[in-house]
């Protein structure tokens, strides 16, 4: 059995999702972050050197990296589900949003936090590059969700699922969600979808489940 290894408000709800989209049956363990770091506790080390979440364990096999474990998940246990079908167009986009959304969106994100939270107010750094980094790149996503209900097109993939935590992020800022009302709609689908609910309920307080 797929045991989760969740730690609180991190990406690693987006994998207890998918697990509830597909109906597989998991077990969670669970881990808080440090109150003063926001880290992870170092006994994730145990699971993965690198201590982070998310990471699942299956059997033999742990894997780690959130586009890395929707991968596993989709292809050993999706049984064709949410995922398109091979050599079609539909998987060329699929695979292109399950790697944007760490590789692309997330890097402007993680550096505005850490300038918000660790920085000395020097505000060129955010000015010349965090902010129109953000900027260019939701405007794109908006473009995009602006073509199709879901990412991939018509029909909701695990691509969707990966490209949830940054716009739940994004969300939480006023002033980068206001002007985009595709990402608004996007999020309010998916957090009105059941197995997204009973994720919450299996993972317990999740901050981002009320971004809108």
């Amino acid at each position: 059995m797929i045991i989760v290894h969740h730690l609180n408000n991190s990406r690693s709800q987006r994998v207890l999702w998918l697990l509830e989209e597909l109906g597989i049956e998991y077990d969670i363990k669970f881990y808080e972050r440090d109150q003063k770091t926001m880290l992870a506790p170092t006994s994730l080390r145990e699971v993965h050197p690198l201590g982070k979440s998310p990471v699942i364990t299956d059997a033999e096999v742990t894997v780690a990296e959130s586009g890395a474990i929707i991968q596993y998940i989709v292809e050993r246990y999706g049984n064709g589900r949410l995922i398109p079908e091979s050599g079609s167009k539909e998987r060329l986009r699929y695979t292109y949003w399950l790697h944007y959304a760490e590789g692309s969106a997330m890097p402007p994100l993680v550096m505005n936090l850490i300038f918000n939270r660790f920085g000395t107010g020097d505000s060129r750094a955010n000015d010349a590059f965090i902010a129109p980094q953000i900027k260019l790149h939701f405007d794109y996503i908006e473009a995009e969700l602006g073509k199709s209900t879901w990412f991939v097109g018509s029909e909701f993939t695990a691509a969707d699922i990966q490209m949830s935590f940054p716009l739940e992020l994004v969300a939480l800022q006023a002033e980068l969600i206001s002007s985009r009302p595709k990402i608004q709609e996007f999020i309010e689908r998916i957090h009105a979808r059941p197995a997204y609910k009973r994720a919450l309920e299996r993972g317990g307080k999740y901050d981002y489940a009320n971004s809108i």
